[in-house]
């Protein structure tokens, strides 16, 4: 680092002892605006600044899977890279589910959010190694053994790149970062932050809403002789600031933004326990499952149809559509109202049908009270209860009838059926029993299973709570 430049503050200590991997440590108390380091733009591995920069632009390749040749690239120079020493400090690859022996994480990941996930990151990296890597190799304009460049260095590199990468500059765009890449992290508990003094852009591990490997791959850009506004080289260092105060002795952490325990585990290789931004998606199709259980499937298509009618839909992922439930167990609003219009009674469903159109707001709160107010004042002489819906909470417990509890409940037990046949009680032991250094994997896939199954539990309590209340307002 110093032969490139790199200045590291004598307050930071590089701590190897832990099996587990680097930590910085911090030998002097720091404050928050104390500059711990600067490091220049030249340092950091980028597509701008490899050796196949040429390559990468003319084969018009973009954003991460960019960033992965460079590294293959720069890796298959060995001593002749100025990056060798940097490259042989990371490991070969990280221990991120992308690369678990295939077997291994259809047994540990079943259930859990990144069951289906990881086999689709999986068809979506061969196809760009088939599409890109390849014929780029084939086409002669890079100098290297074909073993180099191989699908198993590929998908090597892209999970060094998913886990360490940072965003530099609009025109560096994604980047290895000597230094900046040694600082663990913690949820909610940043002490230092990786900017630079005239492109605050931060890190790629800051976006929130880039929690997938491939949700960040632009494999090719437009119209890469066109540089976008502001994208000339930038000659000023990056700087890694101190943003909370850190004790003598004290880890000095990164954030890699608010993560669940999935998106951490996917992208990164660890989990937390108890990590408050967990939760558990329900498929749109177990939903619709459950109702043609109850109904036929033409009610199933006729609810879903309304629903949709009236502006609602779920979360969307690549070819999947789901419904969010929080940390705590609440259920996202659009499910709620979803299971409300599936259990309309018909009279009421056909005169709502006839006038959707105009209940639907510029707001979501204001379409949810305009179909509540009008199914609670066909179903009932006494109003009583749509008064005070100002607040989207009166809404949600309204919401909250028999019927729809009833449906959170089966729901819950049809999504814990995708664990399997053990039950929460015996994850939680075979965790407790688990040693995070020599299994890993395992651990970090129970504390996954563990946190979501715990979520499923809180719906439940939610559902019958809700249930409940109902019945102590309608006697």
């Amino acid at each position: 680092m110093r032969a490139n430049g790199v200045v590291c503050s004598d307050a930071l200590r590089l701590d190897v002892s832990d099996p587990l991997g680097v930590h910085v440590r911090a030998v002097a108390p720091l404050h928050d605006g104390d500059l711990v380091a600067t490091i220049p733009r030249g340092a950091c591995l980028t597509p701008r600044t490899t050796g196949a920069a040429a390559a990468i632009e003319a084969a018009e390749l973009g954003g991460c899977l960019a960033l992965a040749v460079a590294v293959m690239y720069e890796r298959a120079r060995g001593a002749d890279s100025p990056w060798d020493a940097y490259l042989q400090m990371l490991p070969d690859r990280e221990s991120v589910p992308l690369v678990w022996p295939t077997d291994e994480a259809e047994c540990l990941l079943a259930g859990t959010e990144l069951d289906k996930i990881v086999k689709q990151d999986r068809e979506f990296l061969c196809e760009d190694w088939t599409e890109c890597v390849e014929p780029l190799i084939s086409s002669g304009e890079l100098d290297v053994d074909l073993d180099d460049f191989s699908l198993e260095k590929y998908f090597s590199a892209k999970t060094l790149v998913s886990s360490r990468s940072f965003q530099i500059d609009s025109y560096h765009g994604f980047g290895m970062v000597p230094l900046a890449d040694l600082f663990n992290h913690k949820t909610d508990c940043e002490h230092v932050h990786f900017t630079s003094a005239s492109d605050a852009s931060g890190s790629d591990d800051d976006e929130d809403d880039q929690s997938d490997a491939s949700a960040d791959d632009q494999s090719t850009i437009e119209n890469p002789s066109t540089s976008p506004s502001g994208s000339r080289a930038n000659n000023e260092d990056l700087e890694m600031i101190i943003v909370r105060d850190v004790s003598e002795g004290e880890e000095v952490y990164n954030t890699y933004g608010t993560m669940g325990n999935a998106a951490l585990l996917h992208r990164y290789g660890f989990t937390e326990l108890d990590n408050k931004y967990d939760i558990v998606n329900i498929d749109l199709a177990l939903v619709t499952q459950w109702c043609t259980s109850k109904f036929s499937s033409r009610h199933t298509r006729a609810r879903v149809s309304l629903w949709r009618n009236l502006g609602y839909s779920g979360c969307t992922s690549q070819d999947s559509e789901y419904f969010e439930i929080a940390y705590d167990g609440e259920p996202q609003l659009e499910l709620l109202v979803l299971l409300y219009i599936i259990n309309l009674k018909p009279d009421v469903y056909d005169r709502l049908i006839c006038v959707a159109h105009d209940f639907v707001g510029d707001e979501e709160h204001d379409t949810l009270s305009n179909v509540v107010k009008f199914v609670e004042a066909l179903s009932s002489n006494q109003n009583s209860e749509v008064n005070g819906l100002e607040k989207l909470p009166d809404e949600k417990k309204l919401l909250l009838s028999g019927s729809i509890c009833s449906a959170l409940l089966s729901l819950a037990d049809m999504r814990e059926g995708l664990f399997g046949s053990n039950t929460l009680e015996d994850d939680e032991e075979k965790l407790q029993a688990c040693s995070i250094t020599s299994e890993r994997k395992l651990y970090h896939s129970l504390v996954l299973r563990v946190s979501e199954r715990r979520i499923l539990h809180r719906l439940r309590k939610f559902a019958s709570s809700g249930s409940k209340t109902k019945k102590r307002k309608h006697p």
